[in-house]
């Protein structure tokens, strides 16, 4: 693996690389990275799904290999001294303490903050600022209102550069200091397709990443996801809630409108701006307040909005008018830090006025659309309503903007990002290769830059010994159609662990064939109701968590099956001194996690999350219980979509989609299972169209090679 990395960064080319758990993929990657860092001067970027890989990667395998650096006998071809490696966790803006804005929120808080436990929240984060080395959001202890964070945040327009006072220390202009000498960054999806999404749109609050030669996508299976979002919109009504209330109250009379400064500018310009607050917010009730209505009307689309303007959009209107009211206010003013506060403020305006607009007149072409309700029966807030699009396929985007850019060039960038990345004499620095000079469109002409994909699971079957390469790269047609790739170098590679001895597949074939979830059409029995569905699933579930005296990870395609069984079992498994953790119910994903890693005897019940991303090592997990062959539910907005548009092209959405899907979060989740070489235990399926179905040899194929499958009950010749 680690040659293939290298060769595909000297040619500059696309490089596909499965590689089963224990390879040392990350190692794979970083020894050839490291070289062209060293080597060539190049910089080369990282970019991971979890945070427990990024921190693996900086504080375990970065340090280890640049420790050993000394017996690697490296040595420039150009005569030239080898330079440090110098690797950097990046991170977004909004993760940076503004020292000033700190400040200023402190020096206002009695007219800024309605709540104590703003004001009690705010004290926290000035506390936690004395002692802060980073300051950033990762080493900030638990607050009761995240909003006050907005207030001291780092943000883009209300950046006073070097025109504020605290530049020298600026924890966020140290990071990009940083940024611009790292040769080694390595940063979450999130923070490279936000990056990567404001580029697409030619947007000056992108950028934050430096420019790099050679990119590699770890945990890459989870891309498409990611990419789907950044490349999406949503409004919540918290967002616009939280800036009309931070702008002015007048329940409580507080905000940042009733502040004196800005009365000493125009205070009948003030005065309006807090009465178009007020009819904002009016407004927006009115706005969210339809979308549940039609929510409700329509909750057997599942949320899935199919025409433009199923509402009247009066926040539009509002919000930009409060915004162009926000920026007269802030002419009037000499207090150069209200002028930023105020410029800030009125950009957030806008951007909940243009993406109200684009999301109920349905402009953003090629997406899906949907309203989302969290907390519907209720709760201390009400229901929280949501309004969002995604790119049905994102594959075109990608292929424009991250893997085929036209003629191998690349955006320039924008004039506020350029700004951003000044260095110290005022001069804008670049890569070495930016220098290759500047088309007619503001572009800068630049070599491709090589990038590679790897996970555990990319490819939906094991491709055969000896197979030709265009053979097997159909192995990963369903992964490369979805992003977009044309044609790239792929590569297989199995795990080093001995599954034959280490671990066994159990199929339970005395469970009876899913109800009332994915693939009803297809696989649904209709003599089976939900309630004799969930009995039998929870008996069996009970049976096999019993057989191992827990150390089990139950995996749950809905979290209503999920809570139905756990119902079921949780007297039952605790009166057995068997503990039961219910996602969403026990704590958080962390919490729970850890609680299930130091009990030793626990059922952990998860959905989503948990078939992903989860590294439990040892005796601790034994047992793996798949209750359900994971098929995505047919009718959530997004897959429908999908699914849709392959039917319409004459294409066989269930072949093409549901099922590779499906095939390869089965194998995520086999993989909780065996995570070392000491690991051992079992996996069971309690899906029995694993062998009755047509589709179902395909998931067993996934499997890792030598594996053993045992059936319980049913005709073991089926």
């Amino acid at each position: 693996m680690a040659e293939a990395v290298a060769a595909a960064m000297e040619a500059r080319s696309l490089l596909i690389v499965e590689a089963g758990t224990g390879v040392g993929k990350s190692f794979a990657y970083l020894v050839p990275a490291i070289l062209r860092c060293l080597l060539r001067g190049e910089r080369v970027l990282v970019s991971t799904a979890t945070i427990s890989l990024q921190e693996q990667l900086i504080n375990k395998d970065i340090p280890l290999l640049a420790a050993s650096l000394d017996n690697w006998g490296l040595a420039r071809e150009d005569g030239e001294k080898v330079p440090p490696l110098n690797a950097v966790l990046a991170k977004g803006r909004g993760n940076y303490l503004s020292i000033r804005r700190l400040r200023l929120a402190s020096q206002r808080q009695e007219r800024l903050f309605a709540d104590p436990e703003q004001r009690h929240s705010l004290h926290v984060i000035e506390d936690w600022a004395y002692s802060t080395k980073d300051g950033t959001l990762s080493s900030l202890p638990p607050i009761e209102r995240m909003d006050v964070w907005d207030q001291a945040r780092s943000d883009s327009d209300n950046c006073m550069g070097r025109k504020c006072p605290h530049h020298k220390e600026c924890f966020y202009q140290e990071a990009r200091r940083a940024l611009e000498k790292a040769n080694l960054v390595v940063c979450n999806h999130a923070l490279f397709f936000s990056d990567l999404a404001l580029r697409s749109r030619g947007g000056g609050g992108g950028g934050f990443l430096p420019p790099c030669q050679h990119l590699i996508l770890d945990e890459a299976h989870g891309i498409e996801d990611a990419a789907s979002e950044y490349f999406g919109l949503s409004l919540a009504a918290p967002r616009v809630q939280r800036l009309l209330r931070t702008l002015h109250h007048p329940r409580k009379n507080k905000g940042y409108l009733l502040e004196k400064s800005l009365l000493l500018g125009d205070p009948e310009a003030v005065e309006r701006a807090v009465r178009l607050v007020e009819a904002a917010e009016q407004y927006s009730r009115e706005f969210f307040d339809d979308l549940l209505d039609h929510y409700r009307e329509h909750r057997q689309a599942s949320g899935r909005v199919r025409r433009a303007g199923i509402i009247e959009n009066n926040l539009t209107p509002a919000m930009r008018e409060l915004a162009m009211r926000l920026r007269m206010v802030r002419e009037g003013l000499e207090e150069e830090a209200d002028r930023f506060e105020l410029q800030s403020y009125a950009r957030r305006a806008s951007e909940i006025a243009d993406a109200a607009e684009a999301l109920i007149d349905q402009t953003v072409q090629g997406c899906v659309y949907w309203i989302d309700v969290e907390g519907e029966r209720g709760g201390r807030f009400g229901p929280r309503v949501t309004i969002a699009c995604a790119p049905i396929e994102v594959g075109p985007l990608l292929r424009k903007h991250l893997f085929h850019p036209e003629q191998g060039e690349e955006e320039a960038p924008s004039r506020d990002e350029a700004d951003e990345w000044e260095a110290d004499a005022g001069t804008i620095e670049t890569a070495p290769e930016e220098s290759a000079g500047r088309g007619e469109a503001g572009r800068v002409t630049a070599p491709a830059r090589s990038i590679v994909l790897t996970s555990a699971t990319l490819a939906t079957r094991n491709a055969r010994e000896g197979e030709h390469p265009e053979r097997a790269e159909t192995a990963f047609a369903h992964a490369m159609n979805n992003l977009g790739i044309d044609r790239a170098t792929t590569m297989q590679l199995g795990s080093p662990f001995d599954y034959a001895r280490q671990a066994r597949v159990v199929i339970d074939l005395t469970m009876p064939r899913p109800t009332g979830e994915a693939g009803a059409g297809r696989s649904g029995d209709s003599r089976q109701n939900g309630r004799d569905y969930n009995d039998a699933l929870a008996e069996r579930v009970l049976h096999h968590v019993r057989s191992t005296r827990g150390g089990a990870f139950v995996l749950f395609t809905s979290f209503a099956t999920l809570y139905a069984v756990a119902d079921r079992l949780r007297n039952t498994l605790e009166d057995e001194g068997l503990p039961l953790l219910a996602q969403g119910r026990d704590g958080s994903r962390q919490a729970i996690l850890r609680q299930f890693t130091d009990l030793g005897n626990a059922a952990l019940f998860g959905a989503a999350s948990f078939w992903q991303g989860v590294d439990v090592r040892g005796e601790r997990l034994r047992n793996v219980i798949i209750t359900r062959l994971p098929f995505e539910p047919p009718d959530r907005p997004l897959t429908q979509a999908r699914l849709e548009r392959i039917e319409i092209a004459g294409g066989n959405a269930f072949m093409q989609d549901s099922l590779p899907r499906a095939i390869l979060k089965f194998k995520q989740g086999f993989g909780r299972l065996i995570r070392s070489k000491s690991d051992a235990g079992r996996v069971v399926v309690l899906d029995p169209r694993i062998v009755t179905a047509r589709y179902g040899k395909m998931f067993l194929e996934a499997l890792p090679e030598g594996i053993r499958i045992e059936r319980l009950g049913g005709d073991s010749d089926e």
